[in-house]
Parts: C-alpha cells; structure tokens; sequence
C-alpha cells in the first residue's frame, strides 16, 4: 500500500563493517596542540560490555566514528573542546540512536540543572593522562541522554 509508513527497525549490528573507517577515531593528528584522548566502554544494564556499538563524536570541524571492541572499549582522540564534546551511540536493541554530551568540567550552567547522580554521567574523568567516559545504556548509573 503506497503511502503507509513501515514500523520502526532496531539498529545494528552491522557496524562493525559497514561503518567505521581507519581514521575514524583519530579526529584530530596527534601533534595537535589540544589533542585529547577520550575512553571508555558501552555497558548494558547489567554492566555487561556492549561489543557491536557505535559511537561518534562532534565538535565543530571535528568528527570522529568508532566502534566498540570485543569488551565494549572504545577510543578516540579529539581536541579540547569550548564546553562539551557531543556524541551518539548506535547499538542493537535502540530504536534510534541516543546522544549524549561529554564535559571534561562539571562548571556548566546545563550541568547545574541535574542532581549530582545524573550530572556525574555526563563528566569524564581524568586517569593517568586520558578522559574516561563511560556510556551506560540503562539501569543503575544509566547516562543521561538528550532528545535532538
């Protein structure tokens, strides 16, 4: 029937070859002089790794697409961003794909609007020389996620 609308599909697995790209998660050379490395894993709601997301990141000028390792890791090497990197994840079971917001400073004016336990899920932290940013899915410690 023309004109009817198909009902929505889960997203993925396919990422793992259809989408990423060598330089994917080297956004920026490495000499760049506000070069930083962001990582973390994709964690269900059990904790349990996610090994078949995707993320990207975007900043302006700046993008980068990783997938995720057979332990839900991921990295990517991004410049210092003004206030927040942004970034979505694609994984099986959403419906769509979810964005969240990186900030390397929990002293924003949008971050002042969550509790501390939600605003927590959107500061990475800082260990030995890299910015650590989980994603949880869902659950305990879920990341809060914005509507585009």
């Amino acid at each position: 029937m023309a004109g009817t609308p198909t009902p929505s599909q889960t997203v993925g697995p396919f990422f793992g070859h259809a989408l990423p790209y060598p330089e994917g998660p080297w956004a920026v050379p490495e000499d760049h002089p506000d070069a930083i490395e962001l990582r973390g894993r994709v964690l269900d709601g059990a904790g349990a790794p996610v090994p078949d997301a995707l993320l990207e990141i975007c900043q302006p000028g700046i993008f980068g697409r990783c997938p995720t390792d057979p332990e839900g890791r991921y990295v990517f090497r991004t410049a210092r961003p003004a206030t927040y990197i942004s970034m979505l994840v694609f994984a099986r079971g959403l419906l769509k794909p979810v964005w969240t917001r990186v900030y390397l400073d929990a002293d924003d004016p949008f971050l002042a609007t969550l509790d501390e336990p939600r605003r927590a899920t959107l500061v990475a932290r800082l260990e030995d020389g890299f910015y650590r940013f989980d994603v949880r899915l869902q659950g305990a410690g879920e990341t809060v996620f914005l509507a585009v």
